[in-house]
Formats: structure tokens, C-alpha cells, sequence
């Protein structure tokens, strides 16, 4: 069964992006449904993605039903700090995307782990096994792996009833005023881009605590502790403080992504009691070369 999609373009704009603009779908998705007569305007179909749309015409796009398939396993270095029968720790590498998707359907942090861990929980589907929370593509650090549903279900509890600790470090734009804070602003789907999220009062309760580790040239080098877990909720949070995350293409300004060559933020702590014996467990993982090197440059013009 395939999905409509339906929106009104709100000024005149190509086809193909407007529908990327308004939809989640990539523009090259968006080209093929144009060109497989799946996009009508105003009712007739149209299959040039170049057709110059007006305001006001209404756009409806059918959306197939993606066929089911099953993530492969893949021979990918990954970095496996803890496992046992239940669960693992991983540390998932800055550039990685963590489930096959669209535009991503191999060479993921899922394809990696059905390679060295072997079993995993089904509940995420056959294209999600065993992910119980996610990161960023361009964030790294450490990620809960369940190896069996009812690990899966207990984790994913404990993540909504806030059991589980997580810390972050991150090189944000501009000196902080002060030496902590905590950022309480709800956080939905942008309006205006959907591939985005932004501060919205009618958006999910978001909570940031922030605490400064290191003052740098320009920048400052910060511990996060995620009181809640919305998408994006640390790149979104510290932007608007107008201290975005270095290296943000996306929330950042201009200045701070020309000050790093990666998203400079890495999840290095998790704390938990296991979910099925019971034991404290806590979980380190230091940033990566890349990382490190940005962070020194900036130690040495701070110099």
C-alpha cells in the first residue's frame, strides 16, 4: 500500500525540490517517483522533475510501500567494548549512519554489527536489529546494543524512564558567559524544513545540562548530560544559545563549520545498572584522531 503525500507550494520552485523541501524524501527520490508518474499537480500527473511550479498548485506525491529486506552482514572494523548474552557496548565512528535506510543501504553500523555480534534483538525490524537508541551520522561514540527482545523492551524502558546516563563532550562556537547551564526548550520537526528540528513550545519536553570543561581560541570545550533524548536535542539546544556545535553544516553558522572538519561532538559516557543482573556498569570511550587533532588546534592558537 503506498503513502500520498499532499502539500500546497507556497512559491513558484522546480518540481523535484519543492518536493524535497516539503517532504523527507531526497531529491533524488523525489526525481524518481516524478519520472515513475507517481507526482500530479493539480490532479494531472507531471513526469518532468524540471516543471516550474506556481503558488498555490497542489502537489500530491504517491509514496510505494518499501519492499522488506533484510541487512546483510558486513566485515567493517567496530570497536566492541562490552558483550555478553544480553547486550553489548559499542563505539560507532564519526561518518557512520547506524541502520540501513534509503540512500544508505549498506555499510552501516547494523551491517557491521550482525557481522561481530551475530545475534541481535528483532524488535527494530529486520532493517533496525538490535538498536535501542541511535546517534547522528556525524556524531560518534558509544551505543546500547540488545542482543534479545526482552533485553531490547527492558532497555528501551529504562531509556524512557531516564535510567540510563549519558554524557557527551563537544567543541561549541564562541566563549560561554558562564560555567554551567541547563537548557530547557521543547523540540519538534521544523516547520520549514523537515529534514530539520528547531525550538518549538508546542514540540517534546528537551532538557540539555551543560557544564564548561576548557575554554579554547574562539571556542569552548564542553561536558553535555542528556537529560532527555530528542533528535538532534544537543546540535539544536546549543545553537540556540548561538554557541552551535563546531562543524554543524546543519545548525551551525558559518564561522563554526569552518572551525572543525567533523562534527565535534562524541557521546564518551554511559551509565546503567545491566537489565537483567542488575550490575552498575559504566562505559568510557575517548574521542577519536580526528577529534583530537581539531581540539588541539585550537589549544594552540589559544596559546
Amino acid at each position: 500500500m503506498s503513502e500520498t503525500l499532499s502539500f500546497a507550494c507556497q512559491a513558484a520552485a522546480r518540481l523535484d525540490k519543492a518536493i524535497a523541501e516539503e517532504t523527507e524524501l531526497t531529491r533524488s527520490r523525489a526525481l524518481a517517483l516524478i519520472e515513475g508518474g507517481a507526482v500530479s499537480v493539480d490532479g494531472v500527473i507531471v513526469i518532468k522533475p524540471s516543471f516550474q511550479l506556481k503558488a498555490g498548485q497542489s502537489v500530491s506525491v504517491a509514496v510505494p510501500e518499501p519492499l522488506p529486506a533484510r541487512a546483510e552482514a558486513e566485515d567493517i572494523p567496530l570497536t566492541v567494548l562490552y558483550q555478553d548474552e544480553y547486550m553489548a557496548v559499542v563505539v560507532k565512528p564519526a561518518g557512520m549512519v547506524v541502520h540501513p535506510a534509503a540512500g544508505n543501504p549498506e555499510h552501516t553500523l547494523v551491517n557491521a554489527l550482525l557481522y561481530h555480534l551475530g545475534g541481535l534483538s528483532g524488535i527494530g525490524g529486520e532493517m533496525r536489529p538490535g538498536i535501542v537508541h541511535r546517534l547522528d551520522k556525524d556524531t560518534s561514540g558509544l551505543l546500547l546494543v540488545a542482543k534479545d527482545d526482552k533485553t531490547h523492551l527492558l532497555l528501551s524502558e529504562m531509556l524512557k524512564n531516564r535510567q540510563i546516563e549519558k554524557h557527551y563532550i563537544s567543541v561549541v562556537y564562541g566563549r560561554l558567559a558562564e560555567e554551567s547551564g541547563v537548557i530547557n526548550k521543547p523540540i519538534a520537526r521544523d516547520k520549514h524544513d523537515r529534514k530539520k528540528m528547531a525550538i518549538d513550545k508546542d514540540g517534546r519536553e528537551s532538557v540539555t545540562e551543560w557544564k564548561l570543561i576548557e575554554e579554547l581560541k574562539g571556542a569552548s570545550l564542553i561536558d553535555v548530560h542528556l537529560i532527555t533524548g530528542r533528535t538532534h536535542q544537543i546540535r539544536v539546544h546549543m545553537s540556540s544559545l548561538s554557541h552551535p556545535v563546531l562543524g554543524d553544516v546543519i545548525y551551525g553558522n558559518v564561522p563554526s563549520r569552518k572551525m572543525a572538519s567533523r562534527l565535534m561532538l562524541h557521546s564518551y559516557s554511559l551509565s546503567l545498572l545491566h537489565p537483567i543482573t542488575g550490575e552498575r556498569m559504566s562505559f568510557t570511550a575517548p574521542y577519536d584522531s580526528e577529534f583530537e587533532k581539531n581540539l588541539n588546534k585550537l589549544r594552540l592558537k589559544s596559546e
